[in-house]
């Protein structure tokens, strides 16, 4: 589905190490019966291999691409690096949810004061996280597997009414900067004022949302 986060985390990978793949999209409030037979949970994405091989889970499929086509790795290398990437990982995981917690709030006009603070003071440990680190990127000064995995939700905070929970964080501002300017990230990359456009037919769940724009 091309607004889906999880999905662009899949063809954020596929982009950067350069495989040739078919992106098929489906519409996600009325998802398609043969979806279920590929994968009975329903989420996406689903990444469907040459053998007609289904893999899912989004960090999942990232992986399995890194590994199957190894020219261009974007894991490190060093097990203990590994290891750090996917710990950080888990740690942003817990944060996706409070972002759309937010876009939900201020869809019903709640007070979101404590709850933007609450993700103001999340993304204060990924900007130590670089600042320890003094690199560019999350692995280093190159784009790695966790740059691109968490991508997808910076991208969208200006969509999310978010964008000012990042005013004391020079850190991720210039990460930001840098990765707005890798090639994968501009193909997959969907304009601001679009993603809220959709958002607001997706909040209300009409059946156009993810035909938006097309």
């Amino acid at each position: 589905m091309r607004f889906c986060p999880y999905a662009q985390r899949t063809r954020l990978v596929l982009r950067a190490k350069g495989i040739s793949h078919e992106v098929i999209n489906i519409n996600l409030k009325n998802k398609p019966d043969w979806f279920f037979e590929k994968n009975p949970s329903g989420l996406i994405p689903v990444l469907e291999t040459s053998k007609g091989q289904l893999i899912w889970e989004s960090p999942i499929t990232c992986e399995y691409l890194d590994e199957a086509f190894p020219e261009k790795k974007l894991m490190p290398s060093d097990p203990y690096e590994r290891a750090r990437q996917k710990m950080i990982l888990e740690d942003f995981s817990k944060v996706t949810s409070l972002l759309f917690k937010h876009v939900v709030a201020v869809k019903d006009g709640q007070d979101t004061t404590a709850l933007k603070a609450e993700i103001t003071e999340k993304f204060g440990k990924f900007e130590e996280i670089l600042s320890k680190r003094n690199t560019v990127f999350f692995g280093g000064n190159s784009i790695s597997m966790l740059d691109y995995m968490i991508w997808p939700w910076f991208e969208r905070l200006e969509a999310f009414q978010l964008k000012d929970v990042l005013n004391h964080a020079p850190k991720l501002q210039r990460w930001m900067e840098a990765m707005k300017e890798d090639p994968a990230v501009k193909a997959t990359m969907t304009d601001p004022q679009t993603y809220k456009n959709y958002l607001q037919l997706y909040l209300v769940n009409s059946p156009e949302a993810c035909d938006y724009g097309l």
